[in-house]
């Protein structure tokens, strides 16, 4: 299959594969926008759900969005909130309810109740200045029930079909033109059901996107990545469409997604694994390409004793600042003493592990 080379956002171009580390509440844990260009990062992905509520969205548009904000220039996808509302409003229904209307929640700390609804959730996005807005969804585990996947869908539908009238809304009454637009994409849901991701896939062509996503949690129970219902819904998705693969970033699963007709990635898990001591690197050269099994990624583990008086750097094939410049012993040394160097260093060395990643997958595409 001839894999797309790059899309564009607006005076931007990003290159794919991307990796977006997550930048939830406009920012990178223990970095900043310096730091993410020293690693090759090309695009931040935000979270409309925690923006709204932390700083809060007369904040950010005093700045005249989010890239004034955080000095970040790059892209910004902004998510619009679904999963974070599902992960906390299946934890306990004291954080919330999700109706037809939209999400109604508890900002933490607070006594009133906020919504987000459809529309409210593009006009923030928009006023945020993102470059990809992502529709408002009703998120649901795999292993929830037909009943709860049909409305679900349902919902989702209902939700995108608002999302795109108040996104034509917004373009129109702000006046921007084609070329300044940000790009919008719906959320394909249905669970682990391969009619209902049929029938929400097609019901979003219908509507008209600029691409799209997998919805829903991605895993099953035992950690595994869903690759038939993955592999599934990229499928009903013609190939002209991007896909994110939203929430996909473990390295093997990205590696596999991204083989199945993915283009962008994202996930919270190579920062914090940084942060608490967990190290990736290659086994491999640059030039020899990505095997199925994952022999090609190893971890180290930061505390571990063996590296107390190791002069190697984590990796002899990467680039990075930290690989350039610091042992691991010396790493260890601040791990084990509780630095916040230590947090910063770890994390610029997974990010430019991820993208060394996506490069060398663009590479071997060729």
């Amino acid at each position: 299959m001839s894999r797309r080379a790059h899309i564009t956002l607006r005076d931007k171009t990003l290159q794919l594969p991307a990796f977006l580390p997550d930048a939830t509440s406009g920012y990178v844990r223990a970095v900043d926008a310096h730091d993410l260009r020293l690693v090759n990062i090309q695009a931040l992905v935000m979270n409309t759900f925690h923006l709204m509520q932390k700083p809060g969205s007369s904040t950010i548009q005093a700045f005249n969005g989010l890239h004034k904000f955080s000095g970040w220039d790059g892209v910004i996808v902004t998510d619009s909130g679904g999963f974070q509302a599902y992960s906390l409003i299946h934890e306990s229904d004291k954080f919330g309810t999700l109706t037809d209307r939209g999400i109604i929640f508890r900002p933490e700390g607070k006594n009133r109740k906020l919504i987000l609804t459809p529309e409210k959730s593009i006009q923030l996005q928009i006023s945020y200045d993102s470059d990809v807005v992502i529709c408002l969804d009703d998120c649901t585990h795999v292993d929830a029930p037909r009943d709860a996947q049909e409305q679900s869908v349902r919902r989702t539908l209902d939700w995108a079909q608002r999302c795109k009238q108040e996104y034509e809304h917004q373009i129109a009454q702000r006046e921007i033109p084609e070329s300044e637009r940000p790009l919008i994409f719906g959320v394909i849901q249905g669970g682990g059901y391969p009619d209902l991701r049929k029938k929400c896939a097609e019901s979003l062509l219908e509507i008209g996107f600029d691409g799209f996503g997998y919805g829903g949690w991605p895993l099953d129970s035992d950690g595994n990545l869903l690759e038939d219902m993955v592999s599934l819904t990229r499928e009903l998705i013609p190939e002209e469409f991007p896909m994110h693969a939203l929430g996909i970033g473990h390295p093997i699963n990205l590696m596999k997604t991204y083989r199945l007709g993915y283009d962008i990635f994202d996930c919270a898990l190579p920062t914090r694994d940084a942060r608490h001591g967990r190290m990736m690197r290659f086994t491999q050269p640059p030039d020899q390409p990505l095997a199925e099994g994952g022999d090609w990624l190893e971890f180290v583990y930061i505390q571990d004793k063996k590296y107390i008086k190791d002069n190697r750097s984590i990796s002899t094939y990467c680039d990075c600042p930290v690989c350039l410049h610091y042992s691991v012993g010396y790493l260890h040394h601040l791990f084990k003493t509780g630095d916040w160097l230590y947090q910063r260093l770890a994390t610029l060395h997974n990010l430019r592990f991820m993208t060394q990643l996506t490069e060398r997958l663009r590479h071997h595409a060729r």
